[in-house]
Order: structure tokens, then sequence, then C-alpha cells
């Protein structure tokens, strides 16, 4: 009979005979769970389908918000958060005093102890505030934007402020935003070949403003624009994007390969949120800016050649909270015993889909919060000012992805157990709101 040799020796193992593993982390803006090809999605992504070709999909993998600046902060940080002060968005016209303070401890700041050398450019959307800056959170190197959503070529945002910056200095750089990222991840990979790397790209894309790589800037300083484009088949200009987007991935896998880093880097491709109407989710209900499953269900993808298997697929529940704890277990880093992390470490659901540990799962945005365990989900809408108040929805997600059969009447206690979790996560977590447009 075979010996199974547990998942995290096979790890320990691996990162003591060989050079530690590469991480990239590739993060789209308002991408849809049904807008790329490999999830059936109405949008060819050749360069999108070959990386989930080459790992393992992630079916039933959830962005920890249903915006853009929650997510981000409990990527960060592998908590909710609600725990590091980003419960909304973070807007740049009243929220330019808020953001990711540095006493919370992010994943860029374990892999430094690792000796990695950590770079990330793009979005960053945790704050206006130079304090609040990336290089102030572990990161080596940033170039980009730190506003929720710039013009393409302008690079001005939707208050008419420009925003693009090389560290903590604001910088002018010519160019389509899809295309630099692009191009600085490149180079950061090309530049640190030779040595371990974190390499973290936010990009922009399929968010608006709505323009293709052939469109020409709108957005002036002080100006008067249409802060989601002049174009009017913004369709179309958001199909351009995410096929941006897609290049944009074959190119960061193109260098790996040229510089025989391919086998040894472990690569996630995830989305910060669901669509918005102009994009899909398919089948699930609802859009970004809500607790359904359309405004946190996302594509997923894990690569990392030789350890996780090729054109395999998982529908075990994971969320962005989990990638912080995966990061560390791959980098072979220690988490200090006083960051209390929300997520759990992925490789043994990535590696050789091993069950994971059966948990509940929160979301909360606005008035709106959602349970999750196993295939039960709970939805309920705190709004008070409501005449007639929504009574809480129940749903078995495995038999209802889009959430269409509320089972509240028919399975109680289930609805009790999750009631009761979520009113103790509410309390654990506090009230502290802000924000709910970008």
């Amino acid at each position: 009979m075979r010996r199974l040799v547990p998942v995290f020796l096979l790890a320990l193992v691996s990162t003591a005979n060989a050079a530690p593993t590469n991480i990239v982390v590739i993060l789209a803006d308002d991408l849809g769970y049904a807008d790329i090809s490999c999830f059936d999605g109405w949008v060819k992504t050749p360069h999108l389908d070959a990386l989930a070709n080459a790992g393992r999909r992630l079916t039933d993998f959830h962005s920890s918000g249903a915006v853009c600046s929650p997510t981000r902060a409990g990527l960060m940080t592998g908590r909710y958060q609600q725990r590091v002060g980003i419960p909304g968005v973070v807007t740049a016209k009243g929220h330019r005093d808020k953001g990711l303070t540095t006493n919370h401890l992010t994943f860029a700041e374990v892999l430094k102890k690792q000796d990695y050398t950590t770079a990330t450019y793009g979005k960053w959307h945790l704050g206006y505030d130079p304090k609040y800056n990336p290089i102030h959170h572990g990161f080596d190197r940033f170039r980009g934007y730190v506003s929720g959503n710039i013009d393409f070529f302008s690079h001005i945002d939707q208050t008419g402020i420009c925003d693009w910056w090389n560290g903590d200095k604001l910088i002018e750089e010519p160019g389509y935003v899809t295309h630099l990222i692009t191009k600085h991840g490149v180079r950061f990979i090309e530049e640190n070949k030779d040595r371990p790397f974190c390499l973290y790209l936010a990009h922009e894309a399929p968010h608006y403003p709505y323009q293709g790589p052939n469109d020409k800037g709108e957005r002036t300083v002080g100006g008067k624009f249409d802060v989601k484009g002049a174009r009017e088949d913004k369709k179309n200009a958001y199909r351009e994007m995410v096929v941006e987007l897609d290049n944009g991935v074959g190119a960061i896998v193109e260098t790996l390969i040229k510089h025989k880093l391919w086998e040894n880097t472990f690569v996630f491709f995830f989305s910060d949120n669901g669509a918005t109407s102009l994009g899909s989710n398919g089948e699930l209900h609802g859009f970004k800016g809500s607790v359904w499953e359309g405004g946190h269900r996302v594509p997923g993808i894990a690569v990392w050649p030789g350890h996780i298997p090729a054109g395999s697929h998982s529908d075990q529940t994971s969320i962005s909270l989990d990638l912080f704890p995966t990061l560390a277990a791959v980098a072979g880093a220690k988490i200090p015993d006083s960051h209390q992390l929300d997520g759990t470490n992925l490789l043994p659901l990535l590696l050789r889909d091993d069950e994971l540990k059966e948990r509940t799962l929160f979301w909360r945005h606005g008035k709106q919060v959602a349970a999750r365990r196993g295939p039960w989900k709970v939805v309920v809408n705190h709004q008070k000012k409501a005449k007639r108040p929504e009574p809480p929805a129940l749903f078995d997600l495995s038999k209802d992805i889009g959430e269409k059969k509320n089972l509240s009447k028919s399975e109680p206690r289930r609805l009790k157990v999750l009631l009761d979790q979520l009113a103790a996560w509410e309390a654990e977590i506090g009230e502290d709101e802000f924000g709910s447009q970008d």
C-alpha cells in the first residue's frame, strides 16, 4: 500500500532541496466570473486559458469584498478588511485621510523576512496619503496609482487629480495603464531573475473608464469628463480591456519561461470582485457591490509547475483571505503568532485537492451581509429604513448557484445556525463602515 506523505512535508522538502519559489499574484479589477473563456466566458482569453491548463482552476473562489478597497485590504493582511479599518471603498472624493496603516502586517512584509525582493505595479487603492504608500507595507518597489481608477492614458483620477507614482513620489509616465503594468512587471522579473521575488500585479482592467488600447486620454486636471469614459460602445471597450489584460498575463508567463523561472514560480490569478452589468457573472445572481454570488464569486487560477496538477480544477470553497497564509507556506515563511489570520493555507487543496476543514465565511457590503458554510448560504439585508424589511434568505448553492430558491422556511435549523454565526461575527468586527462607490 502506497504511503501518502503529508502535504506540508512535501512543501518543506521542496523548499529545502530547491531555490526559494518565486511568487506572482495577478489581480484583475471588476472581472466577472464568466468573462474569460477558461470559465466559459464571452471574451477569448488564450493566455489565461493556457494558465488554467497549466494548473488548477478554482470554480468556487471568492473575493472577501464586493468592491475594490476591502478585497485588497483582506488580500494584503489575510484578515477580514473590517478588522484593519477598510470596510468600504477608499474614495477619491471623501476618504483621502483613510488608508491601511502600517501596524497591520502584510504578506509582502512576511516575504521580505525570507529575503524576497518585492514589488507591486498598478492599482493600490488602500490610501491616498503617501504614508499609506505600498513602500511602507513591505514592497521594495511601486509604480502605479493609489486611487480607485484613473484615465488609462492621462493617468488622472475621477476627481481630476494626477495619480501616477514611483514609490511615494508623483511622476509622469506616458503609456496605456495595462501596458505599463505589464512592462514594469516584465522588467522586475528580468532584474531579479537570480534572487527570490514576489511580484503583485494589480491591473485596472476592466474597471472604468472604458478605454481600449487604441483610444486616447479623456480626463484632464480639474476638467469635466464622463468618469466612465466617452465611448458609446462600452461593451466592446470592456472586451478590448480584457483582451489586453490577457495579453499582459501572457507576457509575464513568457518572461518567466524565457529566464527558466517558470517551473520555480507560484502564480495566482483572480479578480477583486464580480463584474458590473457590462461584464458577465454567468448564472450567478447579482453584480459588483452586492453580497449575492455575482458580487464576490470570481475566477481563480493557481499554477505551480511540478506541484499543482496541470489541467485540474476544484469546486471547494476558498477566498482571497487564504492567499496570505498560502504565499507564506509557498515561501516557507513563518507568520507571527500575534497576527490573527482569517484565511487558511490552500496548499493542501492546490497540490492534492485535499478537503479543507469546514468553516464559515462572511461578507458584508453596506447593509447587506452573508454567511456561507459548506453549500449553505444566508443573505440578510439590514436596511432599517425599508418599509417592509426583507427576511433572511437561505440557499443551497450545490443545487442552486443562482440563488433563486429561498429555503429559509423549510430549513429553519440551518438558517438559525448561520444567522447566529453571522451575528457573532458582526459583533466581533464592529459596525464601522464608509464609502460605497469608487
